[in-house]
């Protein structure tokens, strides 16, 4: 999938960098089928619960935005009064299913836009540039496959589209099951591909196998999960032995948070990524906040884990963008 790829590993002694990455999208049933006509993007208008966080702490975070956000204003109205006021960024994120054109057949295997003929996915995502462009007035500045979904043309449709940085990475998932990529073998370094004339930066979700048992975390976490009702997840867990995590406030809980980040750092991981999907700001769209409580636990977790990045571990906040200069220079 990532023809060239070449790994970068940056200075010990840099601080690290934030990044924050929404997945801005239409509010619908994860569990239920694919389905064309649920675009319902209400959730849009409470946006501003994150946003403010952010301003707070100097973050200017990048929504990743699909067409039923691009195409509606109630999807964009709040994005574009940030991205004027210089507060946020803009990305492309492409859910085949509710983005024109819809030729394929709507199916589990086709939400994953790199398994689309290849001229569809080019087709899906040019319409969803253009329509960024022309209601928010700004071109994305980078892209994030719907699902993860990377495939083999992917990369030559980016950079033939104009994009140089992708977000599509998500160590340590595995989408196999209905057709969708495999991640468990890569990690949380940025890394270039596509070639020396027009290279893509990629920087992966941050996510990783944690504990003790690092050589063989990926047969010992899937050994435990065919053994869940023992309880063997948690019991290696509780061991130290091999946790899965990823940098999100979506199932996930602010010791893991740090115990991710610590363990990362410690393994000379310099770029983090915070990233989440932006119905969750509103209970019950998502199974993560279900009710007002679950909200604020949700949204309190944004300033335990910036409260530590920023204070104890010296972070910065940074941006796709500026990330992509920064690794330009020390190239």
């Amino acid at each position: 999938m990532f023809d060239h790829r070449k790994e970068i590993r940056l200075p010990r002694d840099m601080a690290p960098q934030l990044v924050v990455v929404i997945d801005t999208e239409e509010e619908f049933d994860w569990s239920a089928e694919p389905d064309a006509k649920a675009t319902k993007v209400a959730a849009m208008a409470h946006i501003d619960r994150v946003q403010n966080i952010f301003n707070e702490y100097g973050i200017c975070p990048c929504y990743v935005i699909d067409y039923p956000v691009a195409s509606k204003v109630e999807g964009f109205q709040l994005l574009k009064k940030f991205v004027e006021n210089g507060e946020c960024e803009i990305g492309a994120h492409l859910h085949p299913w509710v983005n024109p054109p819809q030729e394929e057949e709507v199916s589990r295997f086709n939400t994953y836009p790199g398994n689309l003929p290849e001229n569809l996915e080019r087709e899906k995502l040019q319409t969803l540039r253009d329509t960024i462009q022309q209601n928010l007035g700004v071109a994305p500045v980078a892209y994030k496959a719907g699902r993860y979904g990377f495939g083999p043309n992917t990369s030559g449709i980016l950079q033939a589209l104009g994009f140089n940085i992708d977000l599509s990475v998500c160590p340590p998932l595995d989408s196999r099951s209905d057709g969708g990529p495999d991640y468990r073998t890569y990690d949380s370094h940025p890394f270039w591909f596509g070639g020396t004339e027009r290279p893509i930066l990629e920087l992966p979700c941050t996510g990783a196998f944690v504990g003790w048992a690092s050589a063989v975390a990926i047969p010992l976490y899937e050994l435990a999960q065919k053994l869940r009702k023992f309880k063997a997840p948690g019991i290696l867990s509780r061991l130290g032995a091999v946790d899965r995590l990823m940098l999100s406030p979506e199932g996930f809980n602010s010791a893991e948070h740090i115990k991710l980040t610590r363990a990362l750092y410690n393994q000379g991981v310099r770029t983090f990524t915070w990233s989440f999907h932006s119905p969750s700001v509103v209970p019950g769209n998502t199974t993560y906040v279900q009710d007002d409580n679950q909200l604020r636990d949700f949204l309190e977790s944004f300033n335990r884990f910036f409260d530590f990045f920023f204070n104890e571990l010296g972070g910065e906040a940074s941006t796709p963008p500026r990330v992509r200069k920064l690794m330009e220079s020390m190239a």
